[in-house]
């Protein structure tokens, strides 16, 4: 599984590294970033999801490995 963030829809809310810090991080303007070439372990899979689905403007997208 993979996550990437689309520049242009990010607002810097911050809900992605409150819920996943591990996954994702903050660039110094706020925006949020993906860590790590955005490859997600096992482990955080569910992290990932959660914070797709709690980003206001639908900027975080999963891309699970079958979608590849």
């Amino acid at each position: 599984m993979k996550v990437q963030i689309d520049p242009g829809r990010c607002h810097g809310h911050g809900r992605c590294y409150d819920l996943a810090p591990g996954l994702f991080g903050e660039d110094d303007e706020g925006y949020g970033t993906v860590l790590g070439g955005g490859e997600v372990p096992p482990e955080q899979e569910e992290g990932a999801r959660l914070a797709s689905s709690n980003c206001p403007e639908r900027a975080i997208e999963v891309l699970d490995g079958a979608l590849r």
